[in-house]
């Protein structure tokens, strides 16, 4: 069976949706964006929302650093040698260093566990459905044996369309997909394919633990993905 395709993020090196990443990107472009007056905003900010030590006293420091150039905006105009050095200076950390020091922890701020690109509630439904897929092909495949085999129910190794939602035709899958059943090793599948020679085929995954000599632990996972088509 094909592997899934892995989750590719829209910003690199980032595992978080694309919409947090995007949030995340434009909170962290905030400071040179803004040259410095939203930083200490923006890191306060998170300091609420996370309950960060670590970003507690970054917001102090750059609220200081912030009240400090209002301080000494009023006296560039008068001072203009000192005083407009001081103020570029800060302006610069507040811009380039704080958009700097945001883009760091951005993930740590959006991200803190890394969890936020797991959806659980996703995964079940797609094992739900796989497993109504199965019902259905099982169904069909009791109700017309002939039309399941034209579909290549159970046989992920032919052309098919149709999605089965993974089963797997013990009666006549060769034995490199046997082993895609739980369990099933490539020297089991070898028995079973010799057995099913042999006998003829099998009508249920018990009778098949029972004829191939499986473990009777195995019964109940193979029920669940095996099918018999006569």
């Amino acid at each position: 069976m094909r592997a899934p395709v892995p989750y590719e993020p829209r910003v690199p090196s980032d595992s978080m949706p694309p919409g947090r990443a995007a949030v995340s990107v434009t909170w962290a472009a905030l400071p040179f964006l803004t040259l410095g007056y939203a930083t200490p905003f923006t890191f306060a900010a998170a300091a609420l929302w996370r309950r960060s030590a670590h970003l507690a006293v970054a917001s102090a420091a750059y609220i200081g650093m912030f009240l400090l150039m209002l301080t000494l905006l009023p006296g560039v105009s008068r001072e203009p040698g000192g005083t407009q050095g001081a103020v570029g200076v800060l302006m610069f950390l507040l811009a380039v260093v704080g958009c700097g020091h945001a883009f760091l922890i951005r993930r740590k701020v959006f991200d803190p566990d890394g969890l936020s690109g797991v959806d659980n509630e996703k995964a079940i439904e797609q094992v739900r459905r796989h497993r109504a897929l199965r019902q259905k092909a099982r169904d069909l495949a009791a109700e017309d044996p002939k039309l399941a085999r034209e579909l290549g129910i159970g046989r992920p190794d032919l052309p098919r369309r149709y999605n089965d939602g993974g089963l797997v035709d013990v009666n006549h899958a060769p034995a490199e997909v046997l082993t895609l059943l739980p369990g099933v090793t490539p020297e089991l599948a070898v028995k079973i394919e010799r057995v099913r020679s042999e006998t003829g085929g099998f009508m249920s995954a018990e009778e098949l633990a029972a004829l191939a000599g499986l473990p009777p632990t195995l019964t109940s996972e193979l029920a669940d993905y095996a099918v018999f088509i006569k």
